[in-house]
């Protein structure tokens, strides 16, 4: 059975590798020209005021979870549809109630407002 699981150890083993071996080439052979300018927090060109670390709404953290929780949940459509055919039609409503799941979802957090920007 470790024979199995070789191929995806050596691949995971050579990614991290690459990596290590490409951030220690760009340390080495890098620019390293700091100024106190380009050490200065840059914000979209404007000249940053007030504390790095203000409060920051709810709802920003409440529409990003949604968005991360709405966009794994799509990602199951992909190996539904590379199955599709197999599946016939037990499998087309399944994926038509898991939409209807993720659309009442959507609809609910649309109705409390969570999608609402001030």
């Amino acid at each position: 059975m470790v024979e199995q699981f070789l191929p995806l150890f050596v691949v995971i083993c050579l990614a991290v590798f690459v990596g290590f071996f490409v951030v220690f080439l760009g340390t080495i052979f890098g620019p390293h020209r700091p100024t106190e300018r380009k050490g200065q927090p840059y914000e979209s060109g404007m000249i940053p005021y007030g504390p790095g670390s203000r409060r920051i709404s709810v709802r920003y953290y409440l529409v990003a979870v949604l968005f991360i929780l709405f966009d794994v949940e799509l990602v199951f459509f992909l190996p539904y549809a590379v199955v599709l055919r197999d599946l016939g039609k037990a499998g087309l409503v399944e994926m038509v109630l898991f939409a209807l799941v993720l659309m009442v979802g959507y609809v609910y957090a649309w109705k409390k407002g969570a999608l609402e920007w001030e």
